[in-house]
């Protein structure tokens, strides 16, 4: 799974990309659209769990959970007519399965604002309107050629020429797609349409250096109208991350006291997009090494097992779990046995976050 970093132009996407991925290249121009194909890159899920388990499993290595992150062009007013390469920029969100929203909230007279003033919520506005009169237009497309199939008595076509009149009505009301509730069925009816105001969104206000924990006006104006639609905002100053991703650990570790931050702010924004993304993590834990692995919340013990191999979730036969807490408190998973706590589940175990796990497997 993915996320997608979107804002208008010059609100500091590329270079929060950059400093996510760890990236040494050279920041992008001051000018629109300086960004055309889309930038992939993944970005390692810090977990202070990993140093927790080692503490009582001592690996070779440590190996976090991933996240995929595409850095995508600047959006415009006017991008589902096609203004500044919008149709092709769009069909980027399509892929995505989160979009995390670039927000400018600092002032800045060397950095042009696209609108000629730096007003978070209408840049906010601005791309949730695009996207949703994108999501018109696919549908609107979709619609006849559903009801026509519909007609033949295609009890699969029938839904999903429900459900596209539903988000037609629903969009028709200024509301994005995420707001409107969906069962499985319905959601899977039009899964394929890549509907972009169905995703789920994380705000990321781009903050100055001298406000790194968010306090502006600016920042608290996104919060507000992120309360409103039940989304999250993460504050971080792209420019201080740029530069703290560039120093070695040493370093990085004086700078962020510096100034003033516990952890780099693009650790809190990998978590919170993490959360965004629907997914969380199971470890397993060996001499060779202690790894999270990334399952979709409400996933199945096999399901769990088929990310490490594919093979595992077909040859599936049980899962062996405990808890860090066991860990922690019996101190080695001979004495998690000998106490009784290591559980044995069978097929219909859904998985939680920060299960430690043996499967057992049919070869």
């Amino acid at each position: 799974m993915k996320a997608g970093i979107v804002g208008l132009p010059n609100v500091g996407k590329s270079t929060l990309f950059n400093a996510l991925t760890m990236s040494k290249a050279a920041q992008s121009a001051n000018y629109p659209f300086c960004t055309i194909e889309p930038n992939e890159g993944v970005v390692s899920v810090p977990d202070g769990r990993l140093a927790r388990i080692s503490k009582y499993i001592v690996p070779k290595k440590l190996v976090p959970a991933a996240l995929r992150l595409v850095d995508i062009a600047g959006i415009v007013k006017g991008a589902s007519e096609g203004e500044g390469l919008g149709n092709k920029f769009l069909s980027h969100i399509r892929e995505v399965d989160a979009i995390l929203q670039v927000v400018r909230c600092f002032e800045d007279p060397d950095v042009v604002h696209v609108a000629g003033k730096v007003d978070p919520v209408s840049d906010i506005e601005t791309i949730e309107i695009e996207l949703m009169l994108a999501d018109i237009q696919t549908l609107d497309n979709a619609v006849s050629k559903a009801e026509r199939a519909a007609k033949s008595g295609d009890k699969e076509a029938k839904l999903r020429a429900e459900v596209i009149r539903k988000c037609l009505d629903h969009l028709a009301q200024d509301q994005p797609l995420r707001k409107l509730e969906l069962d499985e069925l319905e959601a899977k009816a039009i899964n394929s349409f890549g509907l972009m105001t169905a995703k789920p969104v994380l705000y990321v206000a781009n903050v100055d250096e001298s406000d790194l924990e968010g306090k502006n006006p600016l920042v608290q104006q996104v919060r507000d109208f992120a309360a409103k639609v039940g989304a999250s905002v993460v504050p971080v100053c792209a420019k201080l991350e740029s530069e703290i991703a560039e120093l070695d650990e040493a370093d990085r570790a004086e700078m962020l006291e510096s100034s003033g931050l516990a952890e780099p702010a693009l650790t809190v924004l990998a978590r919170a997009a993490y959360k965004v993304l629907g997914l969380s993590s199971y470890f397993t834990a060996g001499e060779t090494e202690v790894r999270a692995w990334t399952f979709p919340n409400g996933a199945t013990a096999p399901e769990a097992a088929g990310v490490i191999h594919t093979d595992f979730e077909k040859g599936f036969i049980r899962a062996e779990v405990y808890s860090l807490t066991d860990l922690e408190t019996y101190k080695s998973e001979k004495e998690i046995r000998a106490a009784g706590k290591l559980r044995v589940e069978g097929k219909a175990y859904i998985m939680q976050d920060g299960d430690i796990c043996h499967f057992l497997v049919n070869s």
